[in-house]
């Protein structure tokens, strides 16, 4: 008999004692469930994603009042089980038929085998491990693998799909997409959490017609993948229902579950009698191409394209802070938040007791290369409470905040760069100042950013005259510390150069006390009052007070 994963016990959880069991989609809603329990930071995302699919694909969910209910007095098994019955044949995940996530299509000799190890993200490459070049993450660390944490395995590499070589397709989202989720408040059971990225059916599918059923419409491995592929190499929104987004499936794969193999997994390390340790895959999966929109991930603008978000160097912190959470529009940049943020933000105010949370996290790729998993969760305080008029204020108030953050940190990665360089080498990296930068001002940021959300939930004036000059008080000594005592002061004496030194303090100094940064936070600008203290900070400079 197959083994059917809405059935199936293969979800690791943990319960609010600090214990640790496996249960099946239909007991996730149990009030002592708090949280994944998997023993990757990847396979806890990817179960969250599959759990939150599940739930906007198979729940009868079709007005505000009934996910409220739902909300406040969660399903039971029963209920759970009733929604998902309908489902069941698309989630089967051995036997000989059609497989969760994996193309029955392929031929018994097609496709290349693999070691099981090669489902996860951060495995080297075929040419990686042919050229010797697996220096950090060797080869063979995971050879066999229980078939819990097979599924997952599998359902993490089809959503973080990075390019694999010709034919070898990156997920719908790209490879190593950003995911955002809301999170429910401390305390909170973990239902509670993946309920509040699930949306009313209208507001997610629009005009399209709730499917229902297991359909190749939705679940693709239903159905040859040259029978989804349209002739021109293309899967489109136009041609699936609006949940196939969470179901695609850029690789052609298929797990060889049928060599019965006992032993201990190398990922949670629970024995198994039926281990799994090789599988097949070819090229020429799903190609995900115009204009597919996911809604649990950010997207910014490119000329006339919205793309989603992906991890970068540098890692995720109060920087993403308002384009993540609220959206935002500059002359630099565009971007808006993920569609489940913005509904609940604009459709669910007060719905939700508590500070809510954003857990934000992904792979940052370098094309087939997983360079970090980033992972950070940001505090929302009661922006839940604050109707249009008053996020539009925050929005305003921390896009100040954050622009003259970023003038900063340009300004001290400069004077960096001119004191320990006449010229700076071409492909030089100056990131390492710029994280420091932001990671100096993090706690500041949020101590002045939970009031202002509080005030604007009670309609209080925001007293920008105070916290504005500060903020840009702290900018300076912050950057004025990591100049001194971090990158440059820290440095041997004998490597450095105190005239160049001495110049990139001066100019970093009037550069944080000139009229940008006060232009920036909206705070006014005496030109005669900034000439004069530009003067004497180059008479203090020179008299050897810097």
């Amino acid at each position: 008999m197959a083994t059917n994963l809405l059935n199936a016990s293969w979800m690791p959880v943990r319960l609010r004692d600090g214990s640790q069991e496996w249960v099946s989609p239909a007991r996730l809603a149990r009030p002592d469930i708090v949280a994944f329990a998997a023993n990757r930071a990847d396979f806890n995302g990817a179960l969250a994603q599959f759990a939150i699919g599940l739930f906007q694909t198979a729940s009868p969910v079709d007005g505000p009042s009934r996910w409220r209910s739902w909300f406040n007095e969660p399903p039971s098994a029963e209920t759970l089980s009733q929604w998902l019955a309908p489902f069941a044949a698309a989630f089967d995940f051995d036997g000989g038929g059609q497989r969760f996530m994996q193309d029955a299509s392929m031929g018994v000799d097609e496709g290349v085998v693999c070691d099981i190890g090669g489902l996860l993200i951060e495995a080297p490459g075929e040419n990686t491990a042919k050229d010797n070049k697996d220096l950090f993450v060797k080869r063979g660390g995971i050879r066999q693998l229980c078939r819990c944490c097979a599924a997952t395995a599998l359902l993490t590499l089809q959503i973080n799909a990075p390019s694999g070589g010709a034919g070898h397709r990156t997920g719908l989202r790209g490879g190593g997409p950003l995911t955002t989720l809301l999170l429910a408040a401390e305390g909170s059971s973990l239902w509670q959490s993946l309920w509040l990225n699930v949306m009313e059916r209208d507001r997610f599918a629009g005009d399209a017609s709730w499917t229902g059923a297991a359909s190749p419409l939705v679940f693709p491995w239903l159905t040859s993948t040259p029978a989804t592929q349209r002739e021109d190499g293309k899967t489109t929104p136009a041609q699936v229902d609006p949940a196939h987004v969470f179901w695609a499936m850029p690789r052609r794969i298929w797990l060889n579950v049928d060599a019965r193999r006992s032993g201990d997994c190398h990922v949670c390390g629970r024995h198994s009698e039926a281990l799994v340790s090789s599988y097949r895959t070819r090229n020429y999966g799903l190609n995900y191409k115009d204009g597919w929109s996911h809604p649990l991930s950010p997207y910014y603008a490119l000329e006339e394209e919205w793309l989603p978000v992906h991890p970068q160097p540098g890692g995720l912190g109060h920087r993403h802070w308002l384009a993540w959470v609220l959206g935002q529009t500059s002359a630099r940049k565009k971007q808006r938040r993920a569609r489940v943020v913005e509904h609940f933000l604009t459709a669910r105010l007060r719905s939700a007791p508590g500070s809510l949370r954003l857990w934000a996290f992904g792979y940052d790729m370098d094309n087939a290369k997983a360079r970090c998993w980033y992972e950070a969760t940001l505090p929302l305080y009661g922006l839940a409470n604050c109707d249009a008029k008053a996020q539009r204020q925050i929005e305003a108030e921390v896009g100040r905040w954050l622009d003259a953050t970023e003038t900063v940190a340009g300004m001290l990665r400069g004077a960096v760069k001119e004191a320990w360089f006449k010229e700076a080498p071409k492909k030089a990296d100056f990131s390492a100042v710029d994280a420091a930068f932001w990671s100096a001002t993090t706690t500041a940021f949020y101590r002045q950013l939970g009031p202002l959300i509080e005030g604007a939930a009670r309609a209080a004036e925001f007293d920008a005259a105070t916290v504005n000059p500060a903020w840009l008080r702290h900018l300076e000594q912050r950057a004025l510390y990591l100049f001194d005592h971090q990158f440059v002061g820290a440095g041997p004496v004998a490597q450095q150069n105190p005239r160049r030194i001495a110049q990139a303090h001066r100019q970093l100094l009037a550069n944080l006390r000139g009229p940008k940064l006060r232009e920036a936070l909206g705070l006014p600008v005496d030109a005669g009052a900034l000439a004069r203290k530009a003067t004497r900070c180059k008479k203090d400079t020179k008299g050897g007070k810097p």
